[in-house]
């Protein structure tokens, strides 16, 4: 249990199996608001939700992946991940995060991104770099990731499709 900058209580956790409904149900709703995440307006089904919680769970198990939420209350408030890379990149782990519309700027996006490169450093033997895309326009993502130590390595002019037209894609990096 931790809190917020504003004094809720909320808990940080890996996944389980009985997470698929409320997952559903936060990425329907992130998706919704088609803001700086990569669905915009696309309605996931529940079918494919739990596929994914599967293959995450898999993965977590296999120590190629680490994977956060956040609760307040039973409700799922944010999500974050370090997924590896394979190959010749499996020393590379990408880095992703989305945290519910009612609780951004209250610190749950820095609390999940503190826990989950804790414990990827931890649990994760071959990370060495963590990678990232932000929309280019998300000046305070941006900020937050610099505050981490991530450095811009490129950028994508136009890389992403959104609201019918283009936003360009920053990409970001950080040794461990």
């Amino acid at each position: 249990m931790t809190k917020t900058k504003t004094g809720k209580e909320i808990t940080i956790r890996y996944p389980r199996k009985s997470d698929a409904e409320e997952m559903w149900r936060y990425i329907n709703e992130l998706s919704k608001e088609k803001t700086f995440v990569r669905f915009q307006g696309e309605e996931v089904s529940f079918e494919d939700e739990s596929k994914y919680l599967e293959t995450m769970l898999k993965r977590i198990e296999e120590k190629k992946s680490v994977t956060l939420m956040a609760f307040f209350g039973e409700e799922i408030i944010g999500i974050t991940g370090i997924n590896m890379m394979e190959k010749t990149e499996k020393h590379i782990g990408v880095f992703g995060i989305s945290v519910a519309k009612d609780y951004r700027n209250d610190g749950v996006g820095k609390i999940l991104m503190e826990k989950v490169i804790e414990e990827a450093k931890k649990n994760i033997e071959e990370l060495k770099i963590i990678i990232l895309e932000v929309y280019a326009k998300n000046s305070i993502a941006k900020r937050v990731y610099e505050g981490f130590g991530f450095k811009q390595y490129g950028l994508l002019p136009e890389g992403i499709i959104r609201d019918e037209g283009f936003d360009d894609a920053l990409f970001m990096y950080k040794k461990i």
